[in-house]
């Protein structure tokens, strides 16, 4: 019997896999290539490669730069679609919930419990605790337990000693219950990285710049290697958009009108001090347009979000004075203790693509997703919300697939963990063990394991061959300079911002948005990749400039004077 081949499989996603992958891009005809590297685009490479399809993906810019590290960090069913009837969208977004917190990442999405305070006696109670209900019993459908624990009702007293920074007059009572919550951008690179363990041909920083076509068949894209200015031509036998509020200027290219358009909706979050606000849990508020949430976040909190019409840039979208006014009034309108502007640690703004419809408010268009050949060989992927994008991903690559010839196989998703989930909860067991056998503090470890599973092995192997990156970083005492070296290496960073935005989360969550850290970090990620003085220099004044610029637009008005001051930083650019 002929013995198999061997292949090599490498959990590193680092430049050599990187050159690699775009050799693998020049000369393949891949089954498939993702445009975009989203939540959607990277668990549609995941999908597409554990079918048994060659595949490869890439991003203009970094990993989950875009909407997909700037949500609400939630992993949730959505309360809100119970009151618009929603129901199909809740119960598939639950289902996907327990998935996650129990198989795919449960070292990433955990459980958070929240409070929905409420202002009237009995019938408010039993309204709202009537959707609860429902909410409970549509987590129990999905064939596994929910993995959070069931709603529950609270008196005005319980609520007092759960939420001392409520302010008294601000409930006469409360119903308690839980969701998840996720680091979204370090979920997306797991992903990416994920998805290049199984054999995908993945690249950030390659932007697509036009389609190949025969006739009225796409065959592949032109891309552009934005670290070394190189233009190549990829081939694919169906090719994804899977690039969310770009999905028009995308389908433009191809020189054909996209079969449905997507609107922008900006949504702001602040992040503030834990201490500002006592709690053990967080909080649900209704708007008088939407809902807001105030949520726990390690060592802080996030509030947001607001949802309004966005038609400016894209990739870099500005919070407004206006925007930061709105959350803090809403939200001392039930604290007692009052926040202000100084109080504030970060602030981040992302866009959802929502698709368009006949209503003129984004809180009402729909989150749900459409799939479809807009030209033959060429698949759009858009709409959603970020809990289902395991969803969204198996759909278009059932659409792409069903032009390819021959049997594929099924969708496998939901039994392919992410790296560093398989024996998480072993490892999270022994955390004390680990801790003395490294010389490491358990918070340290518990820090580690809740970023990188399994994984964190690799990082306690580069602190005990260098113990000096055992230093946490200036100003973000929560990251170790090993976590660094570990995402410019292991997880695809190129750029400082990069790691200072998404591998980590310091430039929202230090008072200084990470300033202090840039220097240190920047020196560690040259010594890792080969950058010299000029380049070191470089990365942290382009840094400066994006924290420059964000602060800057925070003070003004509106929209387009906010869009105006964000976009003087200038976009990375690599000078070879």
């Amino acid at each position: 019997m002929a013995r198999l081949k061997t292949v090599t499989r490498s959990s590193k996603l680092g430049p050599e896999e990187r050159a690699a992958a775009i050799e693998a891009l020049k000369v393949k005809e891949l089954d498939i290539l993702v445009i975009g590297g989203g939540i959607v685009g990277t668990g549609s490479a995941l999908d597409a490669v554990t079918r048994g399809l060659s595949v490869g993906m890439v991003e203009a810019r970094d990993w989950a730069s875009g909407t997909s590290s700037r949500s609400s960090k939630l992993v949730h069913g959505g309360i809100r679609y119970l009151e618009q009837l929603d129901f199909r969208l809740v119960r598939e977004a639950l289902t996907e919930r327990g998935l996650l917190l129990q198989r795919l990442a449960p070292h990433l999405v955990k459980p958070v419990r929240f409070l929905y305070p409420l202002t009237t006696p009995i019938i408010e109670r039993l309204y709202v605790g009537a959707g609860m209900l429902l909410y409970d019993l549509f987590s129990y459908t999905g064939g596994r337990p929910p993995g959070v624990p069931h709603h529950r009702h609270l008196t005005r007293s319980q609520v007092r000693r759960s939420m001392p920074g409520i302010a008294a007059d601000a409930f006469v009572g409360g119903i308690t219950y839980y969701d998840a919550q996720v680091d979204d951008a370090r979920y997306v690179a797991s992903l990416a990285r994920t998805a290049s363990f199984y054999g995908a041909h993945v690249a950030s920083r390659v932007r697509v710049e036009g389609f190949l076509k025969v006739g009225e068949r796409v065959v592949g894209v032109t891309a552009h290697d934005l670290e070394t200015g190189e233009r190549f031509e990829i081939r694919a036998r169906q090719v994804v958009n899977a690039t969310g509020v770009w999905t028009y200027d995308t389908q433009a290219m191809v020189g054909e009108r996209g079969q449905f358009k997507v609107r922008a909706s900006k949504g702001i979050h602040l992040v503030v001090p834990r201490d500002r606000f006592q709690s053990t849990m967080g909080l649900l508020l209704r708007t008088e347009k939407s809902v807001l949430f105030v949520i726990p976040w390690g060592r802080h909190w996030l509030i947001g979000t607001t949802d309004t019409d966005w038609n400016l840039d894209k990739s870099h979208p500005a919070a407004t004075a206006a925007d930061i006014d709105y959350l803090l009034e809403h939200v001392n309108a039930v604290f007692s203790v009052t926040l202000t502007r100084d109080d504030v640690e970060g602030v981040y703004a992302g866009l959802r693509p929502l698709l368009a419809g006949e209503s003129e408010e984004t809180s009402k268009l729909s989150r749900e997703h459409l799939v479809g050949h807009s030209v033959p060989g060429l698949v759009v992927i858009a709409g959603g919300k970020w809990t289902t994008y395991r969803i969204m991903a198996r759909d278009a690559i059932d659409a792409a697939v069903s032009s390819l010839d021959g049997k594929v196989p099924r969708s496998v998703t939901q039994d392919i963990g992410l790296l560093g989930a398989e024996g998480y909860q072993a490892a999270w067991n022994k955390r004390a063990k680990i801790a003395r056998a490294f010389g490491v503090h358990k918070v340290r470890i518990e820090h580690l394991l809740n970023r990188y599973g399994t994984m964190t092995d690799e990082l306690l192997d580069l602190i005990r061959d260098r113990p000096e990156l055992n230093n946490p970083l200036p100003g973000a005492d929560d990251y170790l300079e090993a976590e660094v070296v570990y995402a410019a290496t292991h997880e695809g960073a190129l750029h400082l911002e990069d790691v200072l935005a998404r591998r980590t989360r310091i430039s929202i969550e230090a008072w200084d948005r990470g300033v202090s850290a840039a220097p240190v970090a920047a020196k560690l990620m040259g010594d890792a990749l080969g950058w010299d003085e000029d380049r070191i220099e470089r990365e942290v004044n382009n840094y400066l400039k994006r924290v420059a610029a964000e602060r800057a637009s925070q003070i003004e008005p509106d929209d387009a004077s906010a869009d105006r001051v964000r976009l003087e930083a200038p976009d990375i650019v690599v000078t070879k």
